[in-house]
């Protein structure tokens, strides 16, 4: 990662401080963005913090517009963000519930994939990585919502992996089950956490797509079942 350029959507999550730390271990310059986050969230003189909502497709072309002004390229983008809402089947899902997890879990991927695609085709090694849920594999009760944009999301990003295979850019999600999160472990304290996927595991793995290794693989939907101890 030495050199690369790296854009995280949702950096200083549970899921996504722990990514933002390896790849600035592994020497790379990481702007990480959120609604809320400062440079005092990862000291470190290759990280660089940057407000931004996802919801707002003016808010992210700004964003991206500076990235490439403060750095001439851009060569990963990791979408991170995301939002989780259920418990209640179709019949009582509010709208209110509906555009929430459209505009987490969908709308804000397509607007920062719309405006980093032209500039990750022009990096020699650009990667596409978005983190999804092991949920959209199939449909659930009461968890209509939240499975139908997560599924919506997968397609999204096989989508930019057929349009963009002719310039080398590589486009690929990762699926993983209940990750061990201090919020996980907050809202679930009565669960197994030991079953629960590791965030490292899922950072390393996110690395690996990153890496010019895994200039080859791209389209895939790569499910994390957990269940470990």
């Amino acid at each position: 990662m030495n050199k690369k350029i790296v854009f995280i959507s949702g950096a200083n999550g549970g899921l996504g401080s722990v990514i933002t730390e390896s790849f600035l271990a592994q020497g790379a310059t990481v702007i990480g963005a959120s609604r809320r986050i400062s440079s005092s969230d990862f000291p470190h003189p290759n990280f660089t913090a940057m407000l931004v909502d996802f919801t707002s497709p003016e808010l992210v072309h700004q964003a991206v517009l500076k990235i490439i002004t403060d750095h001439g390229r851009l060569d990963v983008l990791l979408h991170v963000l995301g939002g989780f809402a259920g418990g209640k089947p179709i019949t009582a899902t509010t709208t209110e519930t509906w555009d929430q997890m459209r505009e987490l879990n969908l709308t804000s991927a397509f607007y920062v994939l719309r405006e980093t695609i032209p500039y990750l085709r022009k990096s020699p090694s650009g990667r596409i990585i978005a983190i999804g849920s092991l949920a959209a594999k199939e449909p659930h009760a009461n968890l209509g919502a939240y499975v139908v944009f997560k599924t919506a999301l997968t397609t999204l990003i096989q989508t930019a992996a057929l349009e963009n295979a002719d310039a080398g850019l590589t486009a690929n999600i990762v699926l993983p089950a209940t990750m061990d999160t201090p919020g996980n472990r907050a809202a679930m304290p009565r669960e197994d956490f030991s079953k629960w996927v590791q965030p490292q595991d899922v950072a390393n793995l996110v690395l690996w797509l990153a890496d010019d290794s895994a200039r080859h693989v791209t389209g895939a939907a790569i499910p994390m079942e957990g269940g470990h101890a």
